[in-house]
């Protein structure tokens, strides 16, 4: 159950609200976030919702049998947009596109990456400045004076930008030079990051885990919102299987389901999900058509001299190509179908 208390309630009538829950044995949870205040009820027996909802201080009340309640259309009919300021929004009609490098390995880099966004009209800037990776032997990032740079180039040519986030330790440090935090695959469970991201007001990309399901996910995204944070967007990435001839089985079957159960914008990452860079086309065309609400790719300049992730990679002639198409193909889908 989840209900929507006025702005305006007593203390009072608050009092009385929370009285009443106890009286009927349901557990009751303050959420306030940037925009509401709400009541999380856990049930153990039936009751009549009406000895509720006719209680002064209250809005609406909706039954929501989910266990991931807050992130549940069940209550929430209307699509959640995410809006980034600078008329850049995530989740409305348009298509969002995130572009850039796997990971951030310098100014020239960062200069090239941006003039492209520019140049196809893309308004977030994708790149990793901490890096999880498989083996400690190989390229982790240049940490947090890269990023510094990195958002002063993009902030100066109103690009927004989403990195990723790996530990609890990170999030004071990064939070001004960050526009949404990105929740990597490996981190998708860490739910003391995920507690401290739903503290903070910024948008929240959250990838599914590694061999997460839907449910997990979603769950995940709730612990976000449940501590105040209702900024969240969710990433279908590709979840490992017995499958070896290409990085991840990305499961296109997941954005209908997540915008059939959630009101959370979708997005895919096609780089990751297929790890080839000849089919990420492909897929990121496939993403748009299963009803995404954008696509975070990875593109590099010279993607042979990468320092990660190079093989998935778009050149940027070929990122060009690829942004008009998907845009086109979004275009006869919002007209057509």
């Amino acid at each position: 159950m989840i209900i929507h208390l006025s702005k305006d309630i007593t203390e009072k009538e608050k009092s009385a609200l929370l009285a009443k829950l106890q009286e009927l044995n349901i557990k009751s949870n303050l959420v306030s976030t940037q925009f509401r205040n709400y009541i999380v009820g856990i049930a153990s027996d039936d009751f009549d919702i009406r000895t509720i909802g006719n209680l002064s201080g209250i809005d609406d009340i909706h039954r929501v049998s989910d266990n991931y309640k807050m992130v549940s259309r069940k209550w929430k009919v209307n699509n959640t947009i995410i809006d980034l300021g600078d008329h850049v929004k995530i989740g409305d009609k348009e298509l969002s596109i995130m572009a850039g490098p796997c990971s951030i390995e310098g100014e020239k880099q960062i200069e090239n990456t941006v003039q492209h966004l520019l140049e196809n009209n893309i308004k977030i800037m994708r790149g990793g400045v901490f890096k999880p990776r498989s083996s400690p032997y190989t390229f982790r990032g240049y940490g947090i004076d890269i990023l510094k740079l990195f958002y002063k180039h993009c902030s100066a040519n109103g690009i927004k930008v989403i990195t990723e986030v790996m530990q609890v330790s990170q999030v004071e440090e990064m939070i001004d030079y960050v526009d949404i935090f990105q929740v990597g695959a490996r981190n998708s469970q860490n739910f003391n990051l995920l507690d401290i991201l739903g503290k903070v007001d910024k948008p929240v990309l959250l990838k599914r885990g590694i061999s997460g399901t839907i449910e997990e996910l979603l769950s995940s995204a709730e612990y976000i919102f449940a501590n105040g944070n209702e900024k969240i967007i969710l990433c279908e990435r590709g979840i490992r299987t017995f499958e070896r001839a290409y990085r991840n089985t990305l499961d296109l079957n997941a954005v209908p389901i997540l915008k059939d159960k959630s009101h959370l914008p979708v997005i895919v990452d096609p780089s990751h999900g297929i790890g080839i860079r000849k089919h990420v086309k492909t897929m990121a065309l496939s993403a748009v058509m299963s009803g995404a609400d954008g696509i975070i790719v990875e593109v590099h300049h010279n993607p042979e001299m990468a320092l990660s992730d190079g093989h998935q990679s778009l050149y940027h002639q070929q990122a060009s190509i690829m942004y008009e198409q998907l845009r086109l193909t979004r275009k006869f889908m919002t007209e057509n179908l």
